[in-house]
């Protein structure tokens, strides 16, 4: 068995003034897990998955981020990827909910909720064995019944390449892989996770590259649902030439306007940057992700051991120790912030 220390953690008190949200005085609580992500339904709901183990585990909040129900058992799964940047993911269409999932053995693996609150196990994403061995996976959905995930893949010449899959069915089946980029200098950057994101029939893939001897991060578009994708485009103006993987993603989402947005590290400064435009340091740390409310960015990192917030007005909060931290809008005026620490997740509700 193993044992798990709660660790309460006492932080600024931040006073939230509307109806709809208790005021957040210091983090909670909320249960034993493991790289947990949250998103968002269109009635104010919040979704999130998060591993334990060989679990694969879910839970939703109906009061904006206050409280989550039980935990409810997705599957059991031999060889689980839920650490290190390598999580299940999940998205929601008007199907429902949607979720995906690596393991050991180089699959991905899909599950949807039927709408009498059970688990269904989908198609498997990967259409080949022991191709998906780094475990990293990325998901979004379009808000209808369209979801896109993308991966790290290795079945070209056993060197790594960006990966992807289209759902038309809210995740129960999924269309032939496809290979969406390969670098022509062999692969990738092999331990840094892709990330993606859709808006209407748009879908961007964020990825750090291995080009010249630079890990800098590219990004490339679709405007057809994933069908086919343009020509990839590095983000911002300078270089990180480093011989080794910094085993650092980043975040990319789209803003109401239909820009994409990006996070990214190098060299252990944060930066911003919207595509075609130079990228804007933002903090220190690593392991940064962003959402974006209000026409607004907000932003979550690692620095120095510790969670970091910083909001829409550019005001810094740290919440504690901790790793894995995942960020949405409770509601236009609210940020839910949940991370992991030492194997126990944590919440807290900020102003936006």
């Amino acid at each position: 068995a193993i044992l798990f220390l709660l660790l309460p953690f006492i932080l600024t008190s931040y006073f939230i003034t509307t109806k709809n949200v208790r005021p957040a005085n210091d983090t909670s609580l909320i249960g034993s897990g493991q790289m947990p992500l949250l998103t968002s339904d269109d009635r104010g709901n919040i979704h999130l998955v998060y591993g334990i183990g060989d679990s694969l585990l879910y839970r939703y909040s109906p009061d904006k981020g206050q409280s989550f129900n039980q935990p409810q058992l997705i599957a059991v799964i031999d060889g689980l990827h839920a650490s290190a940047t390598r999580g299940p993911q999940i998205a929601v269409t008007k199907n429902g909910v949607s979720v995906v999932a690596s393991v050991d053995a180089g699959s991905i693996y899909s599950f949807t909720k039927a709408t009498g609150g059970k688990w269904i196990r989908g198609n498997r994403v990967t259409d080949a064995d022991s191709v998906a061995l780094e475990g990293f996976v990325s998901l979004a959905g379009d808000g209808n019944s369209s979801l896109f995930a993308i991966w790290l893949d290795l079945r070209k010449n056993k060197r790594n390449s960006i990966y992807g899959a289209r759902s038309a069915d809210g995740g129960k089946t999924w269309s032939k892989n496809m290979m969406i980029y390969a670098s022509p200098d062999s692969t990738v950057c092999e331990c840094c996770k892709p990330t993606v994101a859709m808006s209407g029939g748009k879908v961007y893939v964020m990825f750090r590259n291995w080009l010249k001897g630079n890990r800098d991060l590219y990004l490339i578009e679709s405007s057809d649902y994933g069908r086919s994708f343009g020509q990839a485009k590095k983000l911002g103006i300078q270089s990180w030439a480093l011989n080794g993987c910094p085993m650092d993603g980043g975040s990319v989402v789209v803003n109401k306007k239909g820009i994409a947005q990006t996070v990214w590290n190098r060299k252990g400064s944060i930066y911003s940057c919207e595509p075609g435009k130079e990228e804007k340091a933002i903090g220190q740390g690593r392991s940064c992700t962003m959402e974006t409310a209000n026409g607004e960015n907000m932003y979550a990192w690692i620095e120095n051991g510790q969670v970091v917030v910083v909001n829409a007005k550019g005001i810094k909060k740290v919440l504690g120790k901790g790793y894995a931290a995942t960020l949405k809008a409770a509601d236009s005026n609210h940020l839910l912030c949940i991370w992991e620490n030492e194997k126990k997740l944590y919440k807290v509700l900020l102003p936006i």
